[in-house]
């Protein structure tokens, strides 16, 4: 089993730093996602997500396998839904899955040997820019570890936006910052990647920006605020709440 490629099975699955179910979250899978098997230990699976190299421990019971052959075949067919939600016909049942599961175009279509129906009738449409498909995200509660509409950090909400825009990013705001070519402030447009820093340099935040200098983010919820070149000026309380270290452009 070891060295074999898999497939997240069930709508949600999370990505845990030890392989215990009190360990904390890191990430998560979505359906659809493959990922490499490293380590099994009774229960748990250790993982490195194909799409960001991703590493971490999931339910054992949340995958399916794929030979080599089978995970070409999907790697082919799939896109992430834009969809809140879609319900799909499964060999164990029907099952809802969010924003970002990744499925095929059609609307019948097979991952390994298992076959599947999309039952809605309709898709949602894909904002135009960057900065609309985050704002699909307002007011989603933070979620350390989460990259879902009921739930997401910041890092999480720049990966799967750039996600449906074609661009796949490293899962943690320390990594994405080093990706893309640094920005004066001065010259932002829409879609540029905001990074702010703590007290020793460590980059802890991250959010997107449009051409009026807002900035959208995962802080509490997902919010929008004002980007100075200081740092993120809340809406609400006229306070600085995190310090800009750098802007980047994907």
């Amino acid at each position: 089993m070891i060295e074999k490629s898999a497939y997240c099975k069930v709508s949600i699955s999370p990505i845990r730093a030890e392989n215990k179910d009190e360990a904390e979250i890191v990430s998560q899978l979505l359906f659809g996602e493959v990922f490499t098997i490293n380590e099994v230990q009774k229960n748990w699976i250790n993982i490195t997500t194909l799409f960001d190299a991703y590493s971490g421990w999931i339910d054992i019971k949340h995958l399916k396998l794929l030979s080599e052959k089978e995970l070409k075949r999907w790697l082919d067919g799939l896109s992430p839904a834009f969809n809140l939600l879609t319900e799909i016909k499964t060999p164990w049942g029907n099952q809802r899955l969010i924003r970002g599961a990744y499925l095929s175009n059609e609307n019948l279509f097979n991952i390994g040997n298992d076959s599947f129906e999309i039952l809605n009738s309709s898709k949602d449409n894909l904002p135009a820019t960057i900065f609309e498909t985050a704002a699909s995200y307002l007011n989603a509660p933070y979620l350390w570890g989460g990259k879902q509409p009921f739930g997401i950090d910041c890092s999480g909400l720049t990966q799967m936006v750039y996600r449906f825009h074609g661009v796949n990013l490293p899962r943690d705001a320390s990594q994405q910052v080093e990706i893309g070519q640094e920005i004066e402030f001065e010259n932002i447009t829409e879609g540029d990647i905001a990074f702010f820093h703590n007290k020793s340099g460590k980059i802890i935040h991250v959010g997107i920006l449009n051409d009026k200098k807002q900035i959208i983010h995962a802080s509490g919820c997902v919010r929008i605020d004002t980007l100075t070149k200081e740092g993120i000026v809340h809406s609400e309380s006229n306070t600085i709440t995190h310090y800009l270290n750098c802007i980047k452009r994907v």
